[in-house]
């Protein structure tokens, strides 16, 4: 069973892993525009800081002894995630669009910061 601390770190760490997922796959979008130059310095920073972030959130996780076991998209509304507890495995049911929302809110905060500096 996971706790609320415990439950509000995976919830962080499956934004920052759907974060690192979409721009990794956005990455070779952007390679090919014709203003690739402009875009990837700022893509390739935005997503070494999200993927450092990733790895830390994994390894807090790994020392709770919790760990994403799979994704099973229910349908086009819902996905189920099985998580591997100390204890017992535990399946939390997320909104998609509910998700997605959160992973563009997480991208446009780090850029809008990044873009400051």
């Amino acid at each position: 069973m996971l706790n609320p601390e415990q439950r509000q770190l995976f919830h962080k760490f499956l934004i920052l892993e759907m974060a690192v997922q979409s721009l990794q796959r956005d990455f070779s979008v952007i390679e090919n525009l014709k203003m690739s130059k402009v875009y990837l310095p700022i893509l390739e920073k935005l997503l070494k800081d999200i993927s450092h972030d990733y790895y830390h959130s994994k390894r807090l996780l790994a020392k709770e002894k919790i760990r994403l076991v799979k994704w099973e998209k229910i349908d086009e509304y819902f996905t189920d995630i099985q998580v591997a507890t100390a204890g017992n495995d535990v399946i939390l049911r997320y909104a998609n669009q509910a998700m997605k929302t959160q992973v563009e809110k997480l991208l446009n905060q780090r850029l809008n910061k990044e873009l400051k500096t």
